[in-house]
């Protein structure tokens, strides 16, 4: 008779997505997964597979939800320089909170990983992709509707936006000072002029 899991699979994962944003992935032992998660070894490796597995899903949850979140703040912010204004003041709102500093699961995977471990260079890659393309259709809208009057390469400021997006939870981490990332980010948005 098959064993009935008596945990949710997805609840599981963001806890092992929270736990690997925290403290990283070498430095995130099984069992700390498996404390932190509530679930014995043999559920984890059964479900999961092995850390390897567990941190690659947890870390396309982490895009998944990041990605699907910026899509509907996008669509829910017509006015694009006031949307990008609104989407920093969370960015740095957010850092600010975090007690644990924890940064951006992005970067941090980034610095850690790369570039010792070359199967995960494309996720980051495809991660930079469609974040860029993001904030490049967003610019295009404002474009096109006459909101953003910029003759600068879209192209360029979206690559910059996305440097800045994560930038903020970088420098956060450090020195959460909302005056002086609030400045930076009114900098950048001046390019929309």
């Amino acid at each position: 008779m098959p064993r009935v899991k008596l945990f949710d699979e997805n609840e599981v994962l963001a806890k092992a997505m929270n736990l690997f944003w925290k403290q990283g992935y070498a430095a995130t032992s099984i069992q700390d997964l498996v404390s932190h998660l509530g679930i014995n070894r043999g559920s984890l490796y059964d479900t999961f597979g092995d850390k390897e597995q567990l941190f690659k899903k947890s870390f396309a949850l982490y895009r998944k939800t990041n990605i699907e979140g910026l899509k509907h703040f996008f669509e829910n912010h017509p006015n694009v320089r006031d949307g990008f204004s609104i989407l920093f003041d969370n960015a740095i709102e957010e850092a600010i909170q975090d007690k644990d500093r924890k940064g951006c699961f992005v970067v941090n995977t980034t610095t850690e990983l790369i570039p010792n471990d070359a199967s995960f260079t494309e996720v980051l890659e495809s991660n930079k992709r469609d974040f860029e393309k993001l904030f490049l259709e967003y610019l295009k809208q404002g474009k096109a509707s006459g909101q953003l009057k910029t003759a600068k390469d879209l192209e360029s400021i979206a690559g910059l936006f996305y440097t800045l997006y994560n930038g903020i939870r970088v420098v956060s981490k450090v020195q959460p000072d909302k005056k002086k990332l609030k400045d930076t980010v009114n900098v950048a948005l001046s390019l929309l002029d």
